[in-house]
């Protein structure tokens, strides 16, 4: 072929995808994988999956890929690797505040009613959106059929959770009518504007919007569904109406080596942190459970006290730092939507 010939330029504009293709990640074919019968086996036996449908979930397989990057991705979240300092910032900041406060204006009907029906304040459940996807711009571009399958298959420690979410996600895919190969989420398989993983999808998605589909990645169905979330997720740490996240907190004292700090649930009453040295800077009930709540800084600590509905919205993300971020976007989100409200 010629320098002249017409096809050359189109044969240029091809290279970068013909080098692309040939730096994917090829098939892993989990179809043969020693674990790929025991998924099969209980889609069978406990999901009633008919022969057909095995057979279809057999060919997602093999079209699974393998992306180790995954796994690192999901090993090095951001709330195991950065001081509380630079994840605030960096989720905290001017343009998210402003757009969440925008998104809570725009979608106030659907706010109001979450709030009414389930009593999650309309800027928690937008703070949960803003860092999930920030509010809807960014769901995901990894396949959840190769984000399941590399952790469900292969992950170091936690392949066991994402076997069982690797399953649900089939039944997900035949119940909602979707093509296991096509769907996109995170890294780690969770979907939609709220980023469910495919068993939370199945028990807690509502439609809220009431076109007959359970559809999160519609900003109606993901508020409705995130205020669902906490306050049916985990009985234990239902979201309770009316009461805060966390409040600051005064460190009198070092506290004894056996208090539990950081933990998933409450630990203590008001009235036995205190006595540790641990004081509340607001008045709270002597008998209110809470926990120790401990930020690292760049440089230095700061301690909050964690009330219920803490531990409620770590249920949806286990991490201290992404509950407490939750709570300052709130706070900030609520703040800057009630001063336009006021100005207009």
């Amino acid at each position: 072929m010629s320098p002249s010939c017409p096809l050359m330029p189109v044969f240029r504009r091809l290279l970068p995808c013909l080098f692309l293709l040939a730096a994917a990640p090829a098939s892993a074919d989990y179809s043969g994988h020693p674990k790929a019968q025991e998924l099969l086996t209980q889609l069978a036996r406990e999901e009633r999956f008919s022969p057909e449908e095995l057979a279809a979930v057999r060919v997602a397989l093999t079209q699974a890929e393998k992306i180790p990057k995954l796994v690192e991705a999901e090993q090095k979240a951001a709330e195991r690797t950065e001081t509380w300092t630079t994840y605030a910032a960096k989720r905290v900041d001017a343009p998210r505040i402003e757009n969440g406060a925008d998104f809570l204006d725009e979608n106030s009907t659907w706010f109001a009613r979450a709030e009414a029906q389930y009593g999650v304040p309309p800027a928690i459940i937008a703070g949960v959106l803003g860092l999930e996807t920030n509010f809807g711009r960014f769901t995901g571009s990894a396949r959840v059929l190769d984000a399941l399958a590399t952790q469900g298959f292969d992950h170091p420690t936690r392949s066991a959770f994402f076997f069982s979410e690797l399953r649900e996600f089939f039944v997900f895919c035949r119940d909602f009518k979707r093509d296991p190969t096509e769907a996109l989420g995170s890294y780690a398989g969770a979907m939609g504007w709220a980023q469910f993983m495919p068993s939370n999808y199945r028990r807690l998605a509502v439609d809220f919007d009431g076109d007959g589909n359970r559809d999160l990645w519609t900003g109606a169905d993901a508020i409705g569904s995130i205020a669902r979330y906490l306050v049916e997720y985990d009985p234990n740490r239902s979201w309770h109406r009316g009461e805060p996240l966390a409040v600051p907190a005064v460190l009198e004292k070092p506290l004894p080596a056996t208090v539990p700090i950081n933990t998933s649930r409450t630990t203590h009453t008001v009235a036995e942190l205190a006595a540790l040295g641990l004081r509340a800077t607001v008045d709270l009930p002597p008998g209110t459970r809470v926990g120790v709540v401990e930020l690292q800084l760049d440089q230095g600590r700061e301690y909050w006290i964690g009330l219920n509905n803490f531990y409620s919205v770590m249920s949806y993300n286990p991490r201290v730092y992404y509950a407490m971020t939750v709570s300052l976007l709130a706070q900030e989100m609520a703040r800057v939507d009630a001063e336009r409200n006021i100005a207009r």
